[in-house]
């Protein structure tokens, strides 16, 4: 179904993605005259300057628990959540830069999505470790 690449072509979109997000920061340095180092100043900057980094922040969790997930428990089913981790990280992105409290719902699938990879994770090598 997803090929024999799935696995890196998923953690390449999801670093892909992060990278247009760090542009983005950049452009809006330029838009709302924010100069570097400040990451503060405007608060439609600082928007763009958090997504950025709350992405990261769940990248960490993300990758490691990807791979993990994708090659002890289900290969493709870790693919899927990986497609469905980017797709979160969208709607977050872009209800965070709309007004902060539409952050919530990509927030939410993030969190589930990167717990599920997570817990899942720990659970199958805990069954293949007996």
């Amino acid at each position: 179904m997803y090929g024999t690449h799935g696995l890196e072509i998923v953690t390449l979109l999801a670093l892909l993605e992060y990278s247009i997000l760090g542009a983005m920061v950049g452009r809006a340095r330029q838009k709302y005259g924010v100069e570097a180092p400040a990451t503060t100043g405007n608060p439609d900057f600082e928007r763009y300057f958090r997504v950025h980094v709350n992405t990261l922040e769940s990248l960490i969790v993300f990758i490691p628990a990807l791979w993990i997930f994708s090659l002890t428990v289900s290969y493709h089913f870790g693919v899927a959540l990986g497609l469905l981790f980017v797709i979160a990280r969208i709607i977050y992105a872009s209800g965070y830069l709309s007004a902060p409290a539409k952050r919530a719902p990509g927030a939410i699938a993030t969190f589930a999505i990167n717990a599920i990879l997570v817990l899942g994770s720990l659970i199958g090598i805990a069954i293949k470790a007996l």
